[in-house]
Protein backbone atom coordinates (compact mmCIF):
# COMPACT_ATOMS: atom_id res chain seq x y z
CA UNK A 1 0.00 0.00 0.00
CA UNK A 2 2.51 2.42 1.02
CA UNK A 3 4.57 1.78 -2.41
CA UNK A 4 1.04 2.13 -4.42
CA UNK A 5 1.16 5.83 -2.60
CA UNK A 6 4.65 6.76 -3.44
CA UNK A 7 4.56 5.76 -6.65
CA UNK A 8 1.41 7.78 -7.09
CA UNK A 9 3.03 10.81 -4.85
CA UNK A 10 6.08 10.59 -7.78
CA UNK A 11 3.94 10.28 -10.38
CA UNK A 12 1.98 13.68 -9.30
CA UNK A 13 5.84 15.33 -8.24
CA UNK A 14 6.86 14.49 -11.94
CA UNK A 15 4.13 15.61 -13.88
CA UNK A 16 3.90 19.33 -11.82
CA UNK A 17 7.59 19.40 -12.34
CA UNK A 18 7.20 19.24 -16.35
CA UNK A 19 3.86 21.33 -16.12
CA UNK A 20 6.07 24.00 -14.38
CA UNK A 21 8.84 23.37 -16.93
CA UNK A 22 6.14 24.17 -19.88
CA UNK A 23 4.99 27.01 -18.16
CA UNK A 24 8.23 28.74 -17.36
CA UNK A 25 9.37 28.28 -20.88
CA UNK A 26 6.32 29.68 -22.66
CA UNK A 27 5.92 32.92 -20.16
CA UNK A 28 9.44 33.13 -20.93
CA UNK A 29 9.06 33.41 -24.69
CA UNK A 30 5.68 35.26 -24.12
CA UNK A 31 7.29 38.08 -21.76
CA UNK A 32 10.79 38.42 -24.48
CA UNK A 33 7.88 38.33 -27.93
CA UNK A 34 7.09 42.18 -26.23
CA UNK A 35 10.24 43.46 -24.80
CA UNK A 36 12.57 42.31 -27.17
CA UNK A 37 12.10 45.03 -30.56
CA UNK A 38 12.73 42.39 -33.59
CA UNK A 39 10.24 39.70 -31.33
CA UNK A 40 7.41 42.44 -31.49
CA UNK A 41 7.10 41.73 -34.97
CA UNK A 42 6.00 37.83 -34.56
CA UNK A 43 2.97 36.88 -32.57
CA UNK A 44 3.56 35.66 -29.76
CA UNK A 45 1.89 31.87 -30.14
CA UNK A 46 4.05 31.89 -33.21
CA UNK A 47 6.84 32.45 -31.89
CA UNK A 48 5.69 29.36 -29.23
CA UNK A 49 5.80 27.37 -32.36
CA UNK A 50 8.85 28.17 -33.21
CA UNK A 51 10.54 27.88 -29.77
CA UNK A 52 8.82 24.05 -29.76
CA UNK A 53 10.14 23.14 -33.07
CA UNK A 54 13.19 24.14 -31.69
CA UNK A 55 13.36 22.21 -28.71
CA UNK A 56 11.53 19.13 -30.48
CA UNK A 57 14.64 19.58 -32.97
CA UNK A 58 17.11 19.29 -30.20
CA UNK A 59 15.30 16.42 -28.89
CA UNK A 60 13.84 18.02 -25.93
CA UNK A 61 10.45 16.12 -24.83
CA UNK A 62 8.18 18.77 -22.75
CA UNK A 63 4.91 16.31 -22.23
CA UNK A 64 2.67 14.09 -24.35
CA UNK A 65 0.56 16.15 -26.14
CA UNK A 66 -2.74 13.94 -26.36
CA UNK A 67 -5.71 14.34 -27.77
CA UNK A 68 -7.40 14.77 -24.16
CA UNK A 69 -5.12 17.39 -23.12
CA UNK A 70 -6.17 19.36 -26.06
CA UNK A 71 -9.89 18.84 -26.22
CA UNK A 72 -10.92 18.70 -22.53
CA UNK A 73 -8.29 20.83 -20.72
CA UNK A 74 -7.28 23.65 -23.41
CA UNK A 75 -10.23 23.64 -25.95
CA UNK A 76 -13.22 24.78 -23.55
CA UNK A 77 -11.56 27.50 -21.89
CA UNK A 78 -10.41 28.85 -25.36
CA UNK A 79 -14.06 28.68 -26.76
CA UNK A 80 -15.63 29.99 -23.78
CA UNK A 81 -13.27 33.36 -23.86
CA UNK A 82 -13.82 33.80 -27.34
CA UNK A 83 -17.14 33.68 -27.56
CA UNK A 84 -17.84 35.59 -24.33
CA UNK A 85 -16.01 38.59 -26.95
CA UNK A 86 -17.74 38.04 -29.39
CA UNK A 87 -20.90 40.89 -29.60
CA UNK A 88 -23.99 39.41 -31.09
CA UNK A 89 -24.68 42.19 -32.75
CA UNK A 90 -21.82 41.99 -34.92
CA UNK A 91 -22.15 38.27 -35.68
CA UNK A 92 -25.73 38.79 -36.40
CA UNK A 93 -24.90 41.04 -39.25
CA UNK A 94 -22.94 37.96 -40.92
CA UNK A 95 -24.85 35.52 -39.51
CA UNK A 96 -25.59 34.31 -43.34
CA UNK A 97 -21.62 34.10 -44.36
CA UNK A 98 -20.05 32.57 -40.86
CA UNK A 99 -22.65 29.53 -41.23
CA UNK A 100 -22.16 28.91 -45.37
CA UNK A 101 -18.23 29.09 -44.12
CA UNK A 102 -18.58 27.30 -40.87
CA UNK A 103 -20.28 24.42 -42.07
CA UNK A 104 -20.48 24.38 -46.19
CA UNK A 105 -16.74 25.50 -46.20
CA UNK A 106 -16.46 22.96 -44.01
CA UNK A 107 -17.92 20.37 -46.08
CA UNK A 108 -15.50 21.63 -49.06
CA UNK A 109 -12.64 21.25 -47.26
CA UNK A 110 -12.98 17.44 -46.24
CA UNK A 111 -14.29 16.11 -49.67
CA UNK A 112 -11.81 18.71 -51.43
CA UNK A 113 -9.15 17.39 -49.64
CA UNK A 114 -9.87 13.84 -49.30
CA UNK A 115 -10.37 13.31 -52.84
CA UNK A 116 -7.05 15.01 -53.85
CA UNK A 117 -4.90 13.07 -51.06
CA UNK A 118 -6.83 9.63 -52.42
CA UNK A 119 -6.15 10.76 -56.05
CA UNK A 120 -2.46 11.27 -55.85
CA UNK A 121 -1.44 9.40 -53.06
CA UNK A 122 -1.94 5.33 -52.05
CA UNK A 123 -3.92 6.36 -48.89
CA UNK A 124 -7.40 5.31 -48.67
CA UNK A 125 -10.16 7.55 -49.42
CA UNK A 126 -11.68 6.72 -46.13
CA UNK A 127 -8.69 7.50 -44.55
CA UNK A 128 -7.68 10.66 -46.58
CA UNK A 129 -11.35 12.29 -45.38
CA UNK A 130 -10.47 12.07 -42.01
CA UNK A 131 -7.11 13.94 -42.42
CA UNK A 132 -9.37 16.50 -44.64
CA UNK A 133 -11.80 16.48 -41.68
CA UNK A 134 -9.01 16.91 -39.08
CA UNK A 135 -8.08 19.98 -41.22
CA UNK A 136 -11.16 21.54 -41.74
CA UNK A 137 -11.01 23.23 -38.56
CA UNK A 138 -9.51 26.21 -38.39
CA UNK A 139 -7.47 28.34 -35.32
CA UNK A 140 -7.01 31.76 -35.76
CA UNK A 141 -6.11 32.58 -32.13
CA UNK A 142 -2.28 34.05 -33.71
CA UNK A 143 -4.18 36.20 -36.89
CA UNK A 144 -6.66 37.61 -34.06
CA UNK A 145 -3.83 38.07 -31.97
CA UNK A 146 -2.39 40.21 -34.43
CA UNK A 147 -5.66 41.89 -35.66
CA UNK A 148 -6.66 43.03 -32.53
CA UNK A 149 -2.78 44.82 -31.88
CA UNK A 150 -2.71 46.29 -35.26
CA UNK A 151 -6.28 47.45 -34.93
CA UNK A 152 -8.05 45.59 -38.20
CA UNK A 153 -11.84 46.30 -38.54
CA UNK A 154 -14.41 44.82 -35.89
CA UNK A 155 -15.74 43.10 -38.99
CA UNK A 156 -13.06 41.26 -40.45
CA UNK A 157 -12.41 39.83 -36.90
CA UNK A 158 -16.01 38.81 -36.82
CA UNK A 159 -16.16 36.88 -39.57
CA UNK A 160 -12.42 35.26 -39.12
CA UNK A 161 -13.47 34.58 -35.35
CA UNK A 162 -16.79 33.31 -35.72
CA UNK A 163 -16.37 31.44 -38.60
CA UNK A 164 -13.57 29.31 -36.25
CA UNK A 165 -16.16 28.79 -32.96
CA UNK A 166 -18.64 27.39 -35.37
CA UNK A 167 -16.61 25.15 -37.82
CA UNK A 168 -14.40 23.81 -34.65
CA UNK A 169 -17.70 21.91 -33.98
CA UNK A 170 -18.43 21.02 -37.32
CA UNK A 171 -15.11 19.68 -37.86
CA UNK A 172 -15.30 17.68 -34.86
CA UNK A 173 -18.51 15.91 -35.33
CA UNK A 174 -17.27 15.08 -39.20
CA UNK A 175 -14.77 13.55 -37.65
CA UNK A 176 -16.41 11.60 -35.52
CA UNK A 177 -18.70 10.27 -38.18
CA UNK A 178 -16.04 9.35 -40.47
CA UNK A 179 -14.01 7.84 -38.07
CA UNK A 180 -16.71 4.92 -38.17
CA UNK A 181 -16.03 4.92 -41.97
CA UNK A 182 -11.88 4.71 -41.55
CA UNK A 183 -12.31 1.41 -39.14
CA UNK A 184 -15.10 -0.44 -40.91
CA UNK A 185 -16.84 -0.34 -37.78
CA UNK A 186 -20.20 1.48 -40.06
CA UNK A 187 -20.90 1.92 -43.45
CA UNK A 188 -21.83 4.93 -44.58
CA UNK A 189 -25.86 6.40 -44.92
CA UNK A 190 -26.67 9.60 -45.84
CA UNK A 191 -29.64 9.39 -43.88
CA UNK A 192 -27.67 8.20 -40.31
CA UNK A 193 -25.41 10.69 -41.59
CA UNK A 194 -27.68 13.45 -41.19
CA UNK A 195 -29.60 12.32 -38.22
CA UNK A 196 -26.49 11.87 -36.45
CA UNK A 197 -25.28 15.55 -37.04
CA UNK A 198 -28.36 17.18 -36.39
CA UNK A 199 -28.63 15.11 -32.94
CA UNK A 200 -24.90 16.38 -32.05
CA UNK A 201 -25.63 19.94 -33.08
CA UNK A 202 -28.94 19.80 -31.01
CA UNK A 203 -28.00 18.64 -28.01
CA UNK A 204 -25.47 21.19 -28.60
CA UNK A 205 -26.97 24.21 -28.85
CA UNK A 206 -29.57 22.85 -26.53
CA UNK A 207 -27.09 22.31 -23.79
CA UNK A 208 -25.45 24.84 -23.93
CA UNK A 209 -28.49 27.26 -24.27
CA UNK A 210 -29.98 25.81 -20.93
CA UNK A 211 -26.74 26.29 -19.01
CA UNK A 212 -25.95 29.81 -20.44
CA UNK A 213 -29.48 31.60 -19.73
CA UNK A 214 -29.52 29.24 -16.17
CA UNK A 215 -26.60 31.04 -15.21
CA UNK A 216 -27.87 34.69 -16.63
CA UNK A 217 -30.81 33.95 -14.63
CA UNK A 218 -29.13 32.78 -11.34
CA UNK A 219 -26.81 35.98 -11.68
CA UNK A 220 -29.28 38.24 -11.22
CA UNK A 221 -30.56 36.57 -7.40
CA UNK A 222 -26.86 38.30 -6.35
CA UNK A 223 -23.69 40.28 -6.60
CA UNK A 224 -20.80 38.58 -5.92
CA UNK A 225 -17.99 38.63 -8.24
CA UNK A 226 -15.83 36.35 -7.31
CA UNK A 227 -18.58 33.61 -7.53
CA UNK A 228 -19.90 34.98 -10.48
CA UNK A 229 -16.68 34.90 -12.32
CA UNK A 230 -16.29 30.95 -10.88
CA UNK A 231 -19.31 30.64 -12.33
CA UNK A 232 -18.01 30.94 -15.80
CA UNK A 233 -15.57 28.97 -15.01
CA UNK A 234 -17.23 26.04 -13.87
CA UNK A 235 -19.65 26.62 -17.36
CA UNK A 236 -16.93 26.48 -19.49
CA UNK A 237 -15.72 22.77 -18.31
CA UNK A 238 -19.12 21.25 -17.47
CA UNK A 239 -20.81 22.45 -19.86
CA UNK A 240 -18.28 20.31 -22.32
CA UNK A 241 -18.45 17.35 -20.24
CA UNK A 242 -22.34 17.11 -19.32
CA UNK A 243 -22.75 17.49 -23.37
CA UNK A 244 -20.19 15.25 -24.50
CA UNK A 245 -21.91 12.89 -21.78
CA UNK A 246 -24.91 13.24 -23.68
CA UNK A 247 -24.01 12.89 -27.27
CA UNK A 248 -24.18 16.13 -28.45
CA UNK A 249 -21.09 18.66 -29.67
CA UNK A 250 -19.40 19.95 -26.24
CA UNK A 251 -17.51 22.30 -28.73
CA UNK A 252 -20.81 23.43 -29.99
CA UNK A 253 -22.09 23.81 -26.39
CA UNK A 254 -19.50 25.40 -24.96
CA UNK A 255 -19.83 28.31 -27.94
CA UNK A 256 -23.14 28.44 -27.25
CA UNK A 257 -22.65 29.12 -23.49
CA UNK A 258 -19.90 31.45 -23.94
CA UNK A 259 -21.92 33.57 -26.18
CA UNK A 260 -25.37 34.09 -24.46
CA UNK A 261 -23.01 34.90 -21.18
CA UNK A 262 -21.03 37.66 -22.98
CA UNK A 263 -24.06 39.26 -24.52
CA UNK A 264 -26.85 38.58 -22.53
CA UNK A 265 -25.95 37.30 -18.71
CA UNK A 266 -23.06 39.26 -18.41
CA UNK A 267 -25.76 42.41 -19.07
CA UNK A 268 -28.91 41.37 -17.25
CA UNK A 269 -27.26 39.50 -14.14
CA UNK A 270 -23.37 41.60 -13.65
CA UNK A 271 -22.71 45.28 -12.78
CA UNK A 272 -20.08 46.79 -14.92
CA UNK A 273 -17.35 45.88 -12.46
CA UNK A 274 -18.07 42.08 -12.61
CA UNK A 275 -18.52 42.31 -16.15
CA UNK A 276 -14.97 43.98 -16.62
CA UNK A 277 -13.37 41.40 -13.93
CA UNK A 278 -14.74 38.45 -15.66
CA UNK A 279 -13.69 39.82 -18.65
CA UNK A 280 -10.17 40.21 -17.72
CA UNK A 281 -10.03 36.97 -15.81
CA UNK A 282 -10.85 35.47 -18.78
CA UNK A 283 -8.29 37.07 -20.84
CA UNK A 284 -5.45 35.62 -19.05
CA UNK A 285 -6.66 32.36 -19.48
CA UNK A 286 -6.63 32.33 -22.62
CA UNK A 287 -3.14 34.28 -22.33
CA UNK A 288 -2.50 31.27 -20.02
CA UNK A 289 -3.30 28.29 -22.22
CA UNK A 290 -2.68 30.15 -25.35
CA UNK A 291 1.40 29.97 -24.08
CA UNK A 292 0.89 26.21 -23.21
CA UNK A 293 -0.70 24.68 -26.12
CA UNK A 294 1.19 26.23 -28.96
CA UNK A 295 4.77 25.81 -27.28
CA UNK A 296 3.35 22.52 -27.30
CA UNK A 297 2.40 22.03 -30.64
CA UNK A 298 5.88 22.75 -31.45
CA UNK A 299 7.41 20.58 -28.89
CA UNK A 300 5.30 17.39 -30.39
CA UNK A 301 6.90 17.81 -34.15
CA UNK A 302 8.20 14.39 -35.35
CA UNK A 303 10.72 15.23 -37.76
CA UNK A 304 11.56 11.61 -39.16
CA UNK A 305 7.35 11.14 -39.23
CA UNK A 306 7.80 14.60 -41.52
CA UNK A 307 10.24 13.13 -43.88
CA UNK A 308 8.22 10.48 -44.36
CA UNK A 309 5.23 11.95 -45.62
CA UNK A 310 6.72 15.17 -47.55
CA UNK A 311 4.99 14.52 -50.44
CA UNK A 312 1.34 13.88 -49.08
CA UNK A 313 1.97 16.81 -46.65
CA UNK A 314 3.27 18.80 -49.93
CA UNK A 315 -0.52 17.76 -51.69
CA UNK A 316 -2.24 18.33 -48.75
CA UNK A 317 -1.32 22.14 -48.41
CA UNK A 318 -2.33 22.75 -51.80
CA UNK A 319 -5.63 20.75 -51.53
CA UNK A 320 -6.38 22.87 -48.35
CA UNK A 321 -5.36 26.32 -50.24
CA UNK A 322 -7.60 25.29 -52.74
CA UNK A 323 -10.18 24.37 -51.03
CA UNK A 324 -10.06 27.42 -48.77
CA UNK A 325 -10.57 29.74 -51.83
CA UNK A 326 -13.25 27.70 -53.36
CA UNK A 327 -15.21 27.93 -49.94
CA UNK A 328 -14.19 31.31 -49.29
CA UNK A 329 -14.31 32.73 -52.52
CA UNK A 330 -17.47 31.13 -53.83
CA UNK A 331 -19.42 31.11 -50.68
CA UNK A 332 -18.62 34.70 -50.12
CA UNK A 333 -19.72 35.74 -53.83
CA UNK A 334 -22.63 33.59 -53.23
CA UNK A 335 -23.03 35.35 -49.35
CA UNK A 336 -22.88 39.13 -51.32
CA UNK A 337 -25.34 38.08 -53.63
CA UNK A 338 -27.91 36.52 -51.75
CA UNK A 339 -27.91 37.99 -48.40
CA UNK A 340 -26.00 41.40 -49.64
CA UNK A 341 -23.21 40.71 -47.41
CA UNK A 342 -20.73 43.45 -48.89
CA UNK A 343 -17.86 41.16 -48.21
CA UNK A 344 -14.97 43.24 -50.19
CA UNK A 345 -12.50 40.87 -52.35
CA UNK A 346 -9.74 42.05 -49.49
CA UNK A 347 -10.80 40.72 -47.19
CA UNK A 348 -12.08 37.29 -48.25
CA UNK A 349 -8.46 37.39 -49.15
CA UNK A 350 -7.29 37.65 -45.59
CA UNK A 351 -10.06 35.21 -45.06
CA UNK A 352 -8.62 32.33 -47.15
CA UNK A 353 -5.02 33.20 -46.18
CA UNK A 354 -5.48 33.77 -42.73
CA UNK A 355 -7.64 30.20 -41.94
CA UNK A 356 -4.78 28.97 -39.74
CA UNK A 357 -4.72 25.62 -38.90
CA UNK A 358 -3.71 24.39 -34.89
CA UNK A 359 -5.05 22.87 -31.67
CA UNK A 360 -8.10 21.05 -32.57
CA UNK A 361 -6.35 19.85 -35.86
CA UNK A 362 -3.59 18.13 -33.95
CA UNK A 363 -6.30 16.84 -30.91
CA UNK A 364 -8.34 15.23 -34.03
CA UNK A 365 -5.33 13.67 -35.47
CA UNK A 366 -4.14 12.53 -32.65
CA UNK A 367 -7.56 10.79 -31.67
CA UNK A 368 -7.34 8.71 -34.93
CA UNK A 369 -7.45 4.94 -33.25
CA UNK A 370 -4.29 2.77 -32.89
CA UNK A 371 -5.91 0.39 -34.75
CA UNK A 372 -6.19 2.42 -37.51
CA UNK A 373 -2.37 0.99 -39.90
CA UNK A 374 -2.58 4.59 -41.34
CA UNK A 375 -2.66 6.50 -38.51
CA UNK A 376 0.82 7.94 -38.56
CA UNK A 377 0.58 8.77 -41.47
CA UNK A 378 -2.52 11.04 -40.81
CA UNK A 379 -0.51 12.27 -37.69
CA UNK A 380 2.70 13.29 -40.21
CA UNK A 381 0.37 14.82 -42.62
CA UNK A 382 -2.11 17.14 -40.03
CA UNK A 383 1.14 18.35 -37.55
CA UNK A 384 2.70 19.23 -41.37
CA UNK A 385 0.09 21.22 -42.74
CA UNK A 386 -0.95 22.87 -39.24
CA UNK A 387 3.23 23.70 -39.54
CA UNK A 388 3.00 25.53 -42.92
CA UNK A 389 -0.22 27.48 -41.99
CA UNK A 390 1.48 28.72 -38.63
CA UNK A 391 4.78 29.57 -39.65
CA UNK A 392 4.12 30.45 -43.86
CA UNK A 393 1.03 31.54 -43.40
CA UNK A 394 0.83 33.18 -40.03
CA UNK A 395 4.04 35.18 -40.05
CA UNK A 396 3.14 36.89 -43.71
CA UNK A 397 -0.84 37.87 -42.77
CA UNK A 398 0.86 41.03 -41.55
CA UNK A 399 2.40 41.91 -45.08
CA UNK A 400 -0.53 40.41 -46.77
CA UNK A 401 -2.73 43.60 -44.68
CA UNK A 402 -0.17 45.99 -45.48
CA UNK A 403 -0.20 45.64 -49.10
CA UNK A 404 -4.08 44.90 -49.32
CA UNK A 405 -4.33 48.46 -47.66
CA UNK A 406 -6.35 46.89 -44.80
CA UNK A 407 -4.18 48.51 -42.05
CA UNK A 408 -4.02 52.40 -42.62
CA UNK A 409 -7.54 52.92 -42.80
CA UNK A 410 -8.27 50.75 -39.67
CA UNK A 411 -5.34 52.09 -37.67
CA UNK A 412 -6.35 55.44 -38.19
CA UNK A 413 -9.77 54.29 -36.55
CA UNK A 414 -8.28 52.33 -33.90
CA UNK A 415 -6.46 55.43 -33.13
CA UNK A 416 -9.33 57.62 -32.99
CA UNK A 417 -11.24 55.67 -30.95
CA UNK A 418 -8.63 55.43 -28.29
CA UNK A 419 -8.64 59.29 -28.36
CA UNK A 420 -12.79 59.36 -28.17
CA UNK A 421 -12.37 56.57 -25.08
CA UNK A 422 -9.95 58.75 -23.17
CA UNK A 423 -11.90 61.79 -23.41
CA UNK A 424 -14.58 60.37 -22.44
CA UNK A 425 -13.69 59.15 -19.64
CA UNK A 426 -11.23 62.34 -18.64
CA UNK A 427 -15.10 64.30 -19.11
CA UNK A 428 -16.83 61.82 -16.41
CA UNK A 429 -13.64 62.22 -14.12
CA UNK A 430 -13.95 66.23 -14.71
CA UNK A 431 -17.79 65.65 -14.02
CA UNK A 432 -17.26 64.06 -11.27
CA UNK A 433 -14.60 66.95 -9.60
CA UNK A 434 -16.71 69.68 -10.44
CA UNK A 435 -19.57 67.63 -8.46
CA UNK A 436 -17.93 67.45 -5.40
CA UNK A 437 -17.81 69.90 -2.31
CA UNK A 438 -14.27 71.09 -1.38
CA UNK A 439 -13.39 69.08 1.33
CA UNK A 440 -11.91 70.63 4.81
CA UNK A 441 -9.32 68.57 4.59
CA UNK A 442 -8.28 68.84 0.97
CA UNK A 443 -6.25 72.26 -0.02
CA UNK A 444 -8.40 74.28 -3.01
CA UNK A 445 -5.38 74.79 -4.87
CA UNK A 446 -5.41 71.27 -5.41
CA UNK A 447 -9.41 70.95 -6.65
CA UNK A 448 -7.76 73.69 -8.85
CA UNK A 449 -4.93 72.22 -10.13
CA UNK A 450 -6.50 68.52 -10.75
CA UNK A 451 -9.02 70.72 -12.82
CA UNK A 452 -6.58 72.55 -15.17
CA UNK A 453 -4.69 69.69 -15.62
CA UNK A 454 -7.80 67.95 -16.92
CA UNK A 455 -9.01 70.55 -18.73
CA UNK A 456 -5.76 71.12 -20.74
CA UNK A 457 -5.77 67.70 -21.70
CA UNK A 458 -9.29 67.32 -22.88
CA UNK A 459 -8.23 70.78 -25.11
CA UNK A 460 -5.30 68.61 -27.16
CA UNK A 461 -7.06 65.74 -26.85
CA UNK A 462 -10.38 67.76 -29.17
CA UNK A 463 -7.58 69.24 -31.56
CA UNK A 464 -6.26 65.31 -32.11
CA UNK A 465 -9.37 64.60 -32.79
CA UNK A 466 -9.55 67.19 -35.19
CA UNK A 467 -6.17 66.82 -36.87
CA UNK A 468 -7.24 63.14 -37.15
CA UNK A 469 -10.50 63.72 -39.28
CA UNK A 470 -8.75 66.55 -41.26
CA UNK A 471 -6.13 63.97 -42.43
CA UNK A 472 -9.14 61.62 -42.78
CA UNK A 473 -12.36 63.16 -43.68
CA UNK A 474 -14.48 59.32 -43.61
CA UNK A 475 -13.49 59.44 -39.93
CA UNK A 476 -16.64 61.90 -39.50
CA UNK A 477 -18.65 59.06 -40.37
CA UNK A 478 -17.20 56.57 -38.18
CA UNK A 479 -17.23 59.34 -35.28
CA UNK A 480 -21.10 59.11 -35.73
CA UNK A 481 -21.07 55.64 -36.15
CA UNK A 482 -18.95 55.42 -32.42
CA UNK A 483 -21.82 58.03 -30.98
CA UNK A 484 -24.48 55.74 -32.44
CA UNK A 485 -23.60 52.63 -30.40
CA UNK A 486 -22.53 54.08 -27.67
CA UNK A 487 -26.19 55.61 -27.11
CA UNK A 488 -27.55 52.33 -28.43
CA UNK A 489 -25.10 50.76 -25.29
CA UNK A 490 -26.74 52.96 -22.60
CA UNK A 491 -30.29 52.38 -24.20
CA UNK A 492 -29.79 48.54 -23.63
CA UNK A 493 -28.24 49.13 -20.12
CA UNK A 494 -30.35 51.17 -19.12
CA UNK A 495 -33.70 48.19 -20.02
CA UNK A 496 -30.88 45.75 -18.33
CA UNK A 497 -30.89 47.34 -15.30
CA UNK A 498 -34.69 47.57 -15.04
CA UNK A 499 -35.02 43.50 -15.80
CA UNK A 500 -32.36 43.36 -13.11
CA UNK A 501 -34.29 44.79 -10.40
CA UNK A 502 -37.20 43.27 -10.84
CA UNK A 503 -39.48 45.77 -12.91
CA UNK A 504 -39.21 44.40 -16.12
CA UNK A 505 -39.76 40.49 -17.20
CA UNK A 506 -37.66 40.60 -19.97
CA UNK A 507 -35.95 43.40 -22.13
CA UNK A 508 -37.24 45.43 -24.82
CA UNK A 509 -35.76 46.03 -28.17
CA UNK A 510 -33.88 48.81 -28.12
CA UNK A 511 -35.61 51.72 -29.79
CA UNK A 512 -32.28 53.01 -31.48
CA UNK A 513 -31.48 50.00 -32.97
CA UNK A 514 -34.22 50.05 -35.76
CA UNK A 515 -33.11 53.77 -36.30
CA UNK A 516 -31.24 54.58 -39.62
Amino acid sequence: MSLDVTAGEALIQNNLEKFLLVLSVSLTVATLSRTVSWMRQIPYTLLLVIVGVFLAFEDVRLVNLSPELILEIFLPPLLFEAGWNLHWKHLKQDLIPVTLFAIVGVMISIFGMGWLLATFTSIPLPVCLLVGASLSATDPVSVIALFRELGVGERLTVLMEGESLFNDGVAVVAFGLLVGLATGSQEFSLQATISNFSVFVGVGVGVGSAIGFGISYLTQRFDLPLVEQSLTLVAAYGTYVITENLGGSGVIAVVTTGVILGNFGSRIGMNPRTRLLVTEFWGFIAFFVNSIVFLLIGDRVQFDSLQESLVPIAIAIGGLLLTRAIGIFGLGGFSNWVAKSDIKLPELTVLWWGGLRGSVSIALALSVPVMLPEREDVIGIVFGVVLFTLLVQGLTTKSLLQNLSLLDENSRKQEYTEVVARRAALERVLQHLQQQQVRSDVPPEFYNYQTSLIQGELNQLQHQLQHLQNEDPDLKDYASQLLKDELLAIEADTYAEFVKSGQLNQELAPFLQGQS
